[in-house]
């Protein structure tokens, strides 16, 4: 964020507040940034309140002058990005339709740096099919967008159209910066393990665990995006295949192994996000066991490690493993670091319920053996990922 160019585009909507929060957060990051309002915006804050933390003229009027013939277009010029907070129902039908009604519509059609919008508005607004097919349409554009939060809105109930708050949006722009700009792992070839793995008990069970593999697909996305060779070994999820990534679909933790090992040799990265089952049935059950008795005894035997496998054959990769912790997570993680000899470990504790399984979102705890913890904080799980490939970067000229 460093002396970059932020223009932060304010429309009418009850979060405004919160965009002065954030004006603030750009500034202590080392942006400059500088500041336009509809007529609407200004009825919720005035802009004396962004001039004072701007040092800067707010933009209000398209014909106000602002020592420039055509201050839109200076605007739109001088920016390095867009920031569009709260975007109401009403800018993102403009901005999708291309609409130039005001100096802020006006300006942003004319700005051809990365656009970022965080929307917020009740949530009847936010499903209505015509704002389901504006920001579709300014995805397909390549505008950012954030999905809005669900909590308590201005209506006194709850639904989803809350905007996140500033410091969310702060880390969702510095990592979709990264991941849109950074083709820095151009070259590099990443193997990823996802999802859990099953172990079948007889025709009809099995065995399983609750991992959703939304970590590990961000994972793939990430390192997709910013230009990686990637392939997936994913166990059963009910996620998308991410574009451009090669997918192996497998099942059991034998099954995973084997992909791991036949991809491993040629890998730079190998990161082991996929929740392995521990055990499996000494011997299944060739047709469906019926219901016999008040108990059912299964006997079980250890899976293949295949983390700690792919430590003792690592030769140039860098390794990565993951540590689903419900107590002492510092402790057990560092005891996993050395035992599985992995290069960075990221751990979380999965007896939160707002992280970790199921969510979108993740907050992890990233070990090295040579440097202190790194707490991340609650973010996305794409914001992770980020994290994680500029950690296995570092580590990668640390060693040249």
């Amino acid at each position: 964020m460093k002396n970059k160019h932020i223009a932060l585009y304010i429309s009418g909507g009850i979060a405004v507040y919160k965009a002065a929060m954030l004006a603030r957060l750009f500034i202590k990051k080392g942006a400059k940034v500088r500041v336009a309002m509809t007529k609407a915006a200004q009825e919720f804050v005035t802009p004396l309140t962004f001039k004072g933390l701007t040092h800067h003229e707010v933009y209000t009027d398209l014909f106000s002058k602002h020592g420039s013939p055509v201050p839109h277009i200076e605007l739109a010029d001088w920016s390095d990005l867009a920031v569009v907070v709260p975007a109401t129902a009403d800018i993102l039908a403009k901005m999708a339709q291309g609409i130039a009604a005001d100096f802020v519509s006006t300006a942003l059609l004319a700005t051809e740096v990365p656009k970022y919008v965080v929307p917020a508005m009740n949530n009847k607004m936010w499903a209505n099919p015509a704002t389901r097919r504006n920001v579709a349409q300014l995805k397909t554009d390549g505008v950012n967008v954030l999905e809005p939060a669900t909590g308590f809105l201005a209506e006194g109930y709850d639904g989803k159209g809350r905007m996140p708050e500033p410091e969310e949006i702060l880390t969702w722009i510095e990592g979709t910066q990264a991941s849109n700009f950074a083709k820095d792992l151009a070259g590099k070839k990443i193997l990823l393990s996802a999802g859990g793995t099953i172990e079948p008990i007889d025709p009809v069970r099995y065995l399983a665990n609750r991992s959703s593999g939304k970590m590990g697909y961000a994972l793939a996305e990430v390192a997709q995006s910013r230009g990686a060779k990637v392939t997936l070994v994913s166990g059963p999820t009910a996620l998308k295949a991410p574009k451009g990534v090669e997918v192996i679909n497998v099942k059991t933790a034998r099954e995973m192994e084997a992909e791991m090992l036949a991809h491993y040799a040629t890998a730079d990265f190998v990161i082991m996000a996929a929740a392995v089952a521990d055990y499996r049935l000494a011997q299944v059950y060739e047709q469906k066991v019926k219901k016999v008795g008040e108990t059912w005894q299964l006997n079980l035997v250890r899976n293949p490690d295949i983390l700690k496998h792919l430590g003792e054959l690592k030769q140039q990769q860098l390794l990565v493993g993951f540590a689903a912790e419900t107590t002492e997570l510092v402790k057990h993680a560092t005891e996993k670091l050395r035992q599985k000899n992995v290069d960075l470990l990221v751990a979380n504790d999965v007896s939160r319920k707002d992280i970790g399984f199921g969510t979108n979102d993740n907050a992890a705890l990233l070990l090295t053996r040579d440097k202190a913890p790194q707490e991340t904080g609650k973010m996305t799980k794409q914001q992770l990922a980020n994290l994680i490939y500029d950690r296995l970067l570092e580590l990668a000229k640390e060693r040249e």
